[in-house]
């Protein structure tokens, strides 16, 4: 494997695992339906970047192709891919086979709460000078990436259930956040999800670790290996006990209590409790690789939220701009708690939600997690992989709000919703522009930002 390709690269993990190969010597390449900011700094980069996916991108000296599996099988790269001789793997795949050369692998799975657990066990990881090479969903404060290459036998990964594909993964410690219905496009119900997240444990590295919230402890029953439970309710392996807010700043201090045993007093200084529950399974990762105590209290108190996870984005006009990744009800809920502890007048939300079919799938969820804010605006859906079927729409979701009371409104522009904005808001309030598309955008052009 000299030469690797990649079909999509300009995802933000397909990206990351581009950057690491070319860092570790590889050549490089790969194609994207569209220029995006991380396209341009992969150019930048050295690695050929072609805009448009077709058969010409397919070359003889490609050794390696690798693709999402969000890529159609009648992508016409993907197929000339397939014809050409060459190796041709999805992503989790080549990922798999790069963790599997580390001597200590740690992934951290879950519907909920991979991005932000991952990046603080890469911070606690950091700084206990383990110099772990990392590939995680989200942007990293310190980094500027979602990435890291390091020189030592630690490697810190998400791993995603969706179509399976965490199944390549074979950790040494594993963390679970929790599991809940979701990709149920692929999967079709939650039994056959929890079924997915049982094989995934099943292919972990014999004498591993893991970490999982005590309510799903009973579904790995015969997990061999040793099993920490994670809960901020006693009793708990892992528990996080006396939570205080700050006073001055933003999140809270609590105990971490490890088996009976109260270590010390933790700080994380981002808001809500799911980021207390993720910081605890941070911590016990690094509890079972004897990682001391004061280097897990310092590498938590130094992180801070990911890219796209209750970034703060500005100030105009008064009114600060949050962006969120939420596109499940239970995340939207979690990021609803996290603004009630950040001081504000009015909460505005713009919500775009991402693909239809989980929009109709969780219908009365979304309607139900939304009404936690003082005013919603839908956008239109965003479809990502997904033909529109024609049976749901943003303004299903506007109709049950408005049921219940809520001051809620859908345009089907960006634009629209900016002048509604602008129209409405007043010094003192927040909003959250909150998905997995580019609702991001919203804020951004309120900040000027281009």
């Amino acid at each position: 494997m000299k030469n690797i390709h990649f079909i999509g690269i300009g995802g933000i993990s397909m990206s990351g695992l581009a950057q690491i190969l070319k860092a570790r010597g590889y050549r490089v390449s790969g194609s994207d339906m569209r220029k995006s900011e991380i396209t341009e700094h992969l150019g930048q980069l050295g690695i050929d970047v072609t805009i448009g996916q077709r058969a010409s991108n397919i070359k003889p000296d490609m050794d390696t192709i690798v693709y999402t599996a969000a890529v159609k099988e009648d992508n016409p790269e993907l197929m000339a891919a397939r014809a050409s001789g060459a190796r041709v793997i999805e992503r989790a795949v080549l990922l798999g086979d790069l963790f599997d050369e580390y001597g200590v692998p740690i992934a951290v799975a879950g519907t909920h709460g991979k991005t932000s657990t991952s990046s603080m066990i890469s911070y606690i990881y950091m700084q206990a000078g383990k110099d772990p090479t990392v590939a995680i969903g989200g942007i990293l404060q310190n980094l500027g990436e979602n990435f890291r290459v390091g020189n030592s036998s630690y490697m810190i990964i998400e791993a995603c259930e969706y179509m399976d594909s965490f199944l390549h993964f074979h950790p040494k410690i594993a963390v679970i956040t929790n599991i809940e219905a979701e990709h149920l496009d692929y999967f079709g119900n939650l039994e056959r999800i929890q079924q997915s997240f049982r094989r995934y444990v099943d292919g972990m590295r014999p004498e591993g670790t893991l970490i999982t919230g005590k309510e799903l402890a009973p579904l790995f029953y015969d997990y061999t290996g040793r099993l920490w439970t994670v809960s901020l309710k006693a009793p708990a392996d892992i528990l996080g006990a006396n939570i205080r807010p700050h006073q001055e700043s933003l999140g809270a201090s609590f105990d971490l209590i490890f088996q009976g045993e109260n270590l010390g007093t933790l700080d994380i200084y981002v808001p809500g409790r799911h980021l207390i529950y993720d910081a605890l399974c941070a911590a016990g990762a690094a509890l079972a690789d004897g990682i001391p105590f004061e280097t897990i209290r310092s590498g938590l108190a130094s992180y801070r939220s990911t890219k796209k996870r209750f970034e703060y984005k500005g100030t105009v006009g008064g009114v600060m701009i949050i962006d969120d990744y939420a596109h499940h009800p239970s995340e939207i809920r979690a990021t609803l708690e996290a603004a009630s502890e950040v001081p504000h007048r009015e909460l505005y939300v713009v919500f775009q939600p991402h693909t239809y079919s989980r929009t109709r799938s969780f219908l009365p969820d979304f309607i139900d997690a939304l009404s936690g804010a003082d005013h919603i605006v839908l956008a239109d859906i965003y479809a990502a992989r997904e033909a529109n079927p024609g049976n749901i729409h943003s303004l299903d979701i506007v109709r049950g709000l408005k049921e219940k009371g809520k001051d809620c409104c859908y345009f089907p522009t960006f634009d629209e919703i900016e002048n509604f904005l602008l129209k409405n808001m007043s010094p003192g309030d927040m909003l959250i522009t909150m998905g997995a598309g580019d609702v991001v955008s919203i804020g951004e052009s309120l900040l000027g930002i281009h």
